[in-house]
């Protein structure tokens, strides 16, 4: 059994295991760690087997500390990027950009930009309006609250109770913030960020519990006056565990006291829009969540989900055609899947599974004189490019373009090799 170091801290890697004794891993704890769902617990006769999924982050039980590492890490001063790109937020500054790994690895870097974007929000002024407060006085100023006057006043005449409206920064933009930055600060084990962190929460209304933010969050609305909000409650929903880039984090994160990035989920993303942007850029757009769907019917059950790659994108059948629109049919549209693997495709042969996925693809959205397909996965020493052929006794099946998109590169940078195979199906000439 592998040692435990004195803080009980465990390194897991992505899909790795690690056997744990029952003293550091019982109770509310084992409880805590089976519901958040990111690891998978499996009972042996010496303590517990711990195997990691696809999740990268910090997971604080009371005993137990799990570093969850991936597999194929993104550096730190570029995931914020990353990040940004896949939630279409606006570029990060430069400090925010350097911003170092600790401990925490990747979950030191969202407190990190939520405490950046708040700063930004104190040193433009926080955003005041009527907020509505119930007071007890002795004059009326306001509305009596009639309810509230028959109910608690127990004969005492000289006390009224009132509903005001006060000209002040305890809006919803700015209790969202608080309560993230309280959040932040409990979960952070850098001293010098959880000082930080603290001092501007006390900066900030916050509600009476942080997880009174999340509805606010869901009711969220923008407009030209609170607009300059969006960034730090898109931070907000990643601490609180709200969904949003925001939903790649685990929606645990208060019952595990932990923040998680489910770095499949953010490279999906990122290959979503980095594909449909080349598309719209060429005259195509990417197609609709119902148009082309390849559906299974004569099944058992009345569930038939389709297949559906991550991205489908839409182009004129003409080449060099004007936009192709939504409602133009099937004979009239060239298909094209992009499916995002967050797997090691630049070292090892792309799996049988996923070879048997891009054929259905090639077969229900290509025509025979184009029967091409994309794979797009990270690739950390730079960018790579090779096509598979896939043939059987009737000649060629499908073309598989296997493309590595470089990491240590901005998001934008990163997708060239993406845009040049995007505009090759389109019949197209990418531009310097």
């Amino acid at each position: 059994m592998p040692a435990i170091t004195p803080r009980h801290e465990v390194v897991l890697d992505e899909y790795g295991s690690r056997t744990v004794p029952r003293s550091l891993l019982y109770g509310n704890d084992l409880d805590r760690l089976r519901a958040a769902g990111v690891v998978t617990v499996t009972e042996v006769r010496h303590g517990y087997v711990l195997t990691a999924g696809p999740v990268a982050g910090v997971l604080q039980l009371d005993r137990l500390r799990l570093l969850l590492r991936p597999k194929m890490p993104i550096e730190g001063r570029r995931l914020i990027d990353w990040l940004c790109y896949a939630d279409n937020q606006r570029e990060p500054s430069e400090t925010l950009r350097n911003w170092p790994l600790g401990s925490d690895g990747y979950a030191g870097l969202v407190p990190a930009a939520l405490l950046h974007e708040c700063r930004l929000l104190l040193r433009h002024g926080l955003r005041r309006d009527y907020v509505r407060r119930h007071r007890v006085d002795s004059a009326l100023r306001g509305r009596l609250d009639v309810e509230a006057q028959a109910t608690r006043c127990y004969g005492a005449v000289d006390r009224l109770h009132l509903q005001t409206f006060e000209y002040e920064d305890g809006g919803w933009e700015n209790l969202v913030c608080g309560a993230a930055l309280t959040v932040a600060a409990r979960r952070s084990t850098d001293p010098r960020l959880t000082g930080w962190l603290l001092d501007a929460a006390a900066r900030f209304p916050s509600p009476r519990r942080p997880q009174d933010a999340l509805p606010l969050l869901a009711r969220a609305g923008y407009n030209r006056l609170n607009s300059h909000y969006r960034a730090a409650h898109a931070w907000s929903r990643m601490v609180l565990g709200g969904g949003g880039v925001t939903d790649l984090l685990d929606p645990y994160g208060f019952g595990a006291k932990s923040l998680l990035l489910n770095l499949n989920v953010l490279w999906e993303r990122v290959v979503r829009r980095m594909a449909a942007d080349a598309a719209v850029s060429l005259g195509g757009r990417q197609a609709g969540p119902a148009e082309g769907a390849i559906r299974t019917r004569g099944g058992l059950g009345k569930k038939s989900p389709p297949f559906r790659p991550d991205v489908l994108l839409a182009f004129p059948q003409a080449a060099g055609g004007g936009a192709a629109t939504a409602d133009a049919g099937p004979a009239a549209t060239r298909f094209l899947a992009v499916d995002a693997k967050y797997k090691k495709y630049g070292e090892k042969n792309v799996s049988a599974d996923d070879r048997h996925q891009l054929l259905t693809y090639i077969q229900g959205y290509t025509s025979p004189d184009a029967p091409l397909a994309l794979v797009v996965h990270p690739s950390p020493d730079g960018p790579t490019r090779r096509v598979l052929r896939i043939e059987g006794p009737r000649g060629r099946l499908g073309l598989v373009e296997v493309l590595g998109l470089d990491t240590r590169a901005a998001p934008k940078e990163a997708a060239e090799p993406l845009r040049r195979a995007v505009a090759g199906f389109a019949g197209r000439t990418v531009t310097p």
